[in-house]
């Protein structure tokens, strides 16, 4: 040890480093899951609406796109997307303590998004 600073090339001490992350990944996809179950509640509450424009039977039937449908499905891809990102994610701090891909972490950040704004675009056509 010289001044205080550790020297030699022994590489990163995992710890318990790896848990954490692996813990922090699930929490993220625990609180997405949350939104995703939200959406899909909003858009069964305004099918069983009578009158209801957005989801309702009668709008399928005139040819009228059903959008918090779409936010469901929407937010449900992406949801499955990051999960499996999530999976991922632990098999490698399983093997290694190493960084992520970067192709990881650019479709758990497009899945991110794309559930942020499906649920932005669910609240927006509940009201």
């Amino acid at each position: 040890m010289i001044g205080g600073a550790v020297t030699g090339g022994t590489g990163r001490d995992p710890g318990l480093q790896p848990e954490r992350t692996s813990l922090a990944w699930r929490r993220t996809l625990l609180a997405l899951v949350v939104a995703d179950l939200l959406i899909w509640r909003s858009w069964a509450v305004s099918v069983n609406q009578p009158g209801a424009v957005s989801g309702s039977v009668l709008a399928a039937r005139a040819g009228a796109p059903d959008y918090l449908g779409l936010c469901a499905l929407t937010a449900m891809a992406a949801t499955v997307v990051l999960g499996l990102c999530v999976l991922a994610r632990g098999r490698e701090l399983r093997r290694s303590s190493a960084a992520p891909p970067a192709a990881l972490m650019r479709w758990s950040a497009a899945a991110v998004v794309t559930l942020a704004a499906s649920t932005v675009a669910a609240i927006a056509l509940g009201h």
